[in-house]
């Protein structure tokens, strides 16, 4: 599991827990782990992360975090209720599109306000898209999606290639992987 400048350590029950956090993995990376040394493989990059980092501090085997599946079928509309497990369909798109317009999307923290306030109405969902919506977050585990944003965000006028070899350059390294001004020294290294 070497990086391309032979830096990054390899994943295996041997790394610390610490420098483990501290790394940029792939998902297939941190699946191979999971099936290598028996721990279940579903869940998203957050998820299992967590649980690799906790087999390696203490051994123990979490099983995955079991997801509400039941979906709530109801009618849509202003007054009705969202229920539980929510699921974005082509009509419920179609219901929020006609209620707020044409630029809605299901965004990430829209989804989450919509899967943990059950009890809440359409009407109290389409005030609270408001609210979230256009804040730019993305979840943890698109940290190269974050980070191509914030690199352009910083240097208008580069190519996406310029910002995948800072983004490879940066996630070599141990600590976070967040865009940083100095990783554009990758480029330098390129010119050399």
């Amino acid at each position: 599991m070497d990086a391309d400048d032979g830096s990054r350590p390899s994943l295996d029950v041997s790394i610390d827990p610490e420098t483990f956090l501290s790394t940029y993995w792939l998902k297939a990376e941190l699946v191979g782990f999971c099936r290598d040394n028996g721990l279940p493989v579903s869940g998203s990059k957050t998820e299992i992360t967590e649980r690799i980092h906790r087999f390696l501090l203490t051994g123990e085997v979490v099983a995955p975090s079991v997801r509400n599946t039941v979906r709530h079928d109801g009618p849509i509309a202003l007054d009705a209720e969202i229920g539980e497990g929510f699921v974005c369909t082509e009509e419920r798109r179609a219901f929020f599109e006609q209620h707020i317009g044409k630029g809605f999307r299901f965004n990430v923290p829209f989804q989450k306000w919509l899967r943990s306030h059950p009890r809440s109405t359409y009407a109290e969902s389409i005030a609270a898209y408001r609210e979230v919506h256009g804040d730019g977050t993305i979840g943890p585990q698109f940290e190269y999606n974050t980070y191509i944003r914030d690199f352009f965000a910083d240097n208008s006028g580069r190519s996406l290639e310029e910002a995948i070899v800072c983004w490879r350059y940066r996630r070599s390294l141990q600590g976070p992987h967040r865009y940083q001004r100095e990783d554009l020294v990758a480029l330098d290294r390129l010119i050399r």
